[in-house]
């Protein structure tokens, strides 16, 4: 498998997860989801702000290489998130919504990424402001790794409340390959 169809099957697990993730934690009444359970970011609902804050942080960020995807156009328009636990919607169902535009954002992109563009050292600095200059690839890697890290968060997080979400290996997702 190439590094570009690997990020391809990456943001189509993001967003297979997204979905599940999301369905399982509007079952939830809304006080369930802004209940502090001593996560990283508290809640469910700040767990999940998170991974759309990092996300938007991260595609600016991607925004600003020299191939100047189109796809994330929408993305170089968005305001940067102050912090990494800034509730961007306090209602789940405004973060749903926001959370399917980026994941719409994501595939779109990586649909145009070559595997040239996965060799450009990009600089940027850290939301402390700390400069940068690391492998597009790896930062990529990153990206798709940060978010299945908080979504095992949230999956956790919903599993103590009593949802399930269910199956969220990358393996359901992996087509099978007919024996040569």
């Amino acid at each position: 498998m190439s590094r570009t169809d690997h990020i391809r099957l990456m943001a189509k697990y993001n967003e297979w997860m997204n979905c599940r993730l999301y369905a399982a934690a509007m079952s939830l009444p809304d006080e369930e989801l802004v209940r502090n359970r001593r996560a990283f970011f508290g809640s469910v609902l700040g767990t999940l702000n998170h991974l759309v804050v990092g996300d938007t942080i991260w595609l600016k960020r991607f925004a600003t290489h020299p191939a100047n995807y189109s796809a994330l156009e929408a993305v170089r328009n968005l305001p940067t998130p102050a912090s990494l636990d800034q509730l961007l919607h306090t209602d789940v169902r405004d973060l749903s919504k926001y959370r399917t535009s980026l994941d719409q954002i994501i595939t779109e992109w990586t649909r145009t990424i070559t595997e040239h563009d996965l060799d450009h050292v990009l600089h940027y600095a850290n939301t402390r402001g700390v400069a940068a200059d690391k492998r597009f690839f790896s930062l990529v890697m990153h990206f798709f790794n940060h978010q299945t890290h908080h979504r095992g968060q949230a999956t956790t997080l919903l599993s103590q409340a009593g949802v399930d979400v269910g199956v969220t290996d990358l393996l359901a997702i992996i087509a099978n390959e007919t024996p040569a």
